[in-house]
């Protein structure tokens, strides 16, 4: 499923037209991404949880020449499923 195919489920179940709906799926998206940008957590009952990891700096290889390349440290986007949603998934 895509953006597009979300925005058209959420106008049926809702019973709403298409632009609410699109303007209520990119709302969320902006909100979510916001407090990952402030390291914050997004727990949203029955789905799961958004929260930013930081991945630690590495020395990785170049597949192509084998040299050695030093990866810095980044941040993340990690979402882990609620267990609602793992045994519905089952």
């Amino acid at each position: 499923m895509n953006k597009v195919i979300l925005i058209e489920k959420v106008a049926t179940a809702a019973k709403i037209n298409k632009a609410a709906a699109s303007r209520a799926v990119l709302a969320i998206i902006k909100e979510i991404t916001q407090t990952l940008k402030q390291n914050g957590k997004v727990a949203i009952a029955g789905l799961g949880a958004f929260k930013v990891k930081t991945r630690k700096a590495r020395t990785g290889r170049n597949p192509k020449t084998g040299a050695s390349v030093q990866i810095p440290a980044r941040k993340v986007p990690v979402f882990k499923a609620s267990t609602t949603l793992k045994n519905a998934v089952k």
